[in-house]
């Protein structure tokens, strides 16, 4: 006698769900949003920097979250999106650098920011970080920019 192979009745199991679709995302808006997100960090990480009288390394990650998580979610999927969220991370980090460097000769010299910025200019500001940067400026630039690059690739996902 040999037994016949049932199937299991249609109510006894379920469909696996559809796989969502992949985002495409807008790469424009993407990187719009990276750029708003690059400016408004920049000015924290000075400020922090300038209200604690030094650098932080966390403050570097946060730029470079900011930054990518802006690209990613708003961006989709595209793989310019991580390059171009590190590249204005990096940026980020050495606008708020800047900016710190500009507060801090502010200070010094009891004058307003719009008067450094007036007498020193962007070309000053830059000769003096180079003056006074060391290896960890560096270092922070490239981890604001690594993280960026990670948290845009996660963020789209």
């Amino acid at each position: 006698m040999s037994q016949q192979f049932q199937p299991p009745a249609p109510s006894s199991y379920t469909e696996a769900a559809a796989p969502a679709p992949a985002r495409s995302g807008n790469v424009g808006l993407g990187i719009l949003a990276a750029v708003v997100a690059a400016l408004v960090a920049a000015g924290a990480y000075g400020g922090i920097m300038h209200a604690i009288e030094r650098q932080v390394g966390y403050a570097a990650v946060g730029v470079g979250l900011l930054v990518g998580l802006a690209a990613g979610k708003l961006g989709g999927r595209n793989p310019v999106l991580p390059v171009a969220s590190a590249v204005l991370s990096l940026g980020a980090v050495y606008a708020g650098q800047l900016f710190f460097t500009a507060l801090v000769v502010a200070d010094v010299n009891h004058v307003g920011l719009a008067d450094v910025l007036d007498k020193v200019g962007i070309g000053g500001l830059n000769d003096l970080w180079k003056e006074s940067s060391d290896v960890l400026d560096y270092v922070f630039l490239a981890i604001g920019g690594f993280v960026s690059f990670g948290a845009a690739k996660k963020a789209a996902a």
